[in-house]
């Protein structure tokens, strides 16, 4: 993990932690390295955002310093994360800019780089701009006049972007009532659209931002009101995006969670069935429920598991040649399709399964098992971060974990990559037993190195 950049961008508390003059610098820096690794001496630079309030403060740091190293930006407005990512090859641009915190609060706020090709900016650049700008290895170039960036807006940016799910849906969704909670976030402004023209009956939750709403109590992080929405109108089922709609959590009609696991494991077995999973490989992570390489193994397929975060799992299905894959947290990978996790794209090809089969989700969703699984966030200091990789204490306590769960359970303990947390995560068949070995082992992380 970078200084600057965590597994999905720089992120902090706007105006505090992401200041105005720390976005300016790694915009001038993005474009110094960016001019660098690109043909064009004026590179084409997209930003998006996010419906937070400081978005537009970020905005206007990130437009000051890419445009005083040279580079021209074109401004999306709000639109989902992987709009973004899509819309570089559209426009022809050299990187796309996302200024958004995901599912953090709207007090947060981050930013995401995409290289020209849509995929994430590779380690090696982002090191270079946190080079540049925390060491300041390279002074910043001041070109003057005509050498100055230029900002214009793009007109068609989300309609673009619609379009391209729709091409990618191979059934549509007539008849199918649903309801979609946007997080009052990036999917405000593409959902209702995007799903009525796909011949959906759409009922809208959480699709007024104001600027501080966003995820609160709403989203892919907040399903309660989701839930109890679907089942009391008799809906098929609910999708629920996060802030920047890169991810999506689903409901069934009768109000239970379809979480990231089992949406991949409904999306990975049709996928197969209908021959399209490359290599019968689904890419997952170390957090992935272990009923969902259980369900792999049962069905023929094979299940890769990579490190925590999309940016990892994308990594082993280009390495590997996967095209599908994804996160138990909702990001699903369809790199047929997209080169980034994108949640209106995977809720659309799942509600496109549903309809074609004419069956119902809970039904569906009745191929995979999961286990019991406890999860506890801890939250620590920067030091404690450190600390937590050194600390006998704590390591003595996972092992003996380890032992007494046996081939019945796994305990993984990480950091969090966009948050100041520990993670307890245990699975197995005892509820009340992973409950009580994750609660002690969260005591004790709290007590050595807790805030």
């Amino acid at each position: 993990m970078g200084r600057l950049f965590g597994t999905d961008g720089a992120r902090g508390i706007a105006n505090t932690e992401l200041t105005c003059e720390l976005a300016m610098n790694i915009g001038r820096a993005a474009a110094m390295v960016l001019t660098e690794n690109c043909e064009n001496s004026r590179p084409k630079i997209l930003i998006g955002k996010d419906t937070r309030r400081s978005s537009y403060m970020l905005e206007g740091a990130l437009i000051a310093g890419l445009c005083s190293i040279g580079a021209d930006v074109v401004l999306l407005g709000a639109v989902p994360t992987p709009a973004v990512a899509f819309l570089i090859k559209e426009y022809k641009a050299d990187a796309g800019i996302m200024i958004s915190a995901s599912h953090n609060p709207f007090e947060y706020n981050g930013i995401k780089i995409f290289s020209s090709d849509g995929y994430k900016l590779p380690d090696a650049l982002e090191e270079e701009i946190e080079s540049i700008v925390i060491d300041k290895s390279k002074p910043f170039y001041k070109p003057t006049g005509d050498g100055l960036g230029r900002v214009s807006r793009a007109k068609d940016a989300r309609e673009l972007y619609i379009e391209h799910i729709i091409s990618t849906v191979p059934y549509r969704l007539d008849g199918m009532k649903i309801a979609i909670d946007c997080s009052n976030g990036s999917a405000s402004s593409t959902a209702e659209q995007l799903f009525t023209r796909l011949g959906a009956e759409c009922f809208m939750i959480a699709d007024k931002p104001d600027g501080t709403n966003i995820n609160d109590n709403c989203g892919s992080t907040h399903l309660d009101t989701l839930r109890k929405f679907v089942v009391e109108n008799g809906l098929e089922a609910g999708i629920a995006f996060d802030g920047d709609a890169d991810r999506c959590l689903a409901v069934d009609e009768q109000g239970n969670v379809i979480d990231g696991d089992f949406i991949m494991a409904i999306c990975a077995l049709d996928l197969a069935s209908r021959k399209k999973l490359k290599r019968n490989a689904a890419v997952g992570t170390v957090m992935s429920n272990m009923g969902f390489s259980r369900f792999c193994s049962d069905n023929g397929l094979h299940f890769i598991s990579t490190d925590v975060g999309d940016r990892y799992v994308l990594e082993a299905m280009l390495r590997e040649g996967y095209n599908f894959g994804g996160e138990q947290s909702g990001h699903v990978i369809f790199l047929d399709y997209s080169t980034t996790g994108d949640g209106q794209l995977t809720a659309a090809q799942l509600l496109s399964l549903i309809n074609r089969r004419r069956a119902k989700l809970s039904s569906i969703a009745t191929l995979m098992t999961k286990y019991p699984q406890v999860l506890i966030n801890v939250k620590v200091t920067n030091e404690g971060k450190l600390h937590f990789f050194t600390n006998q204490a704590i390591k003595n306590k996972i092992e003996d974990v380890r032992k007494e769960l046996g081939s019945d359970g796994r305990i993984l303990v990480r950091l969090s990559g966009t948050e100041p947390l520990v993670r307890v995560m245990l699975e197995g068949l005892d509820k009340e037993l992973i409950t009580r070995l994750a609660q002690e082992t969260a005591d004790l992380i709290k007590e050595k190195i807790g805030v």
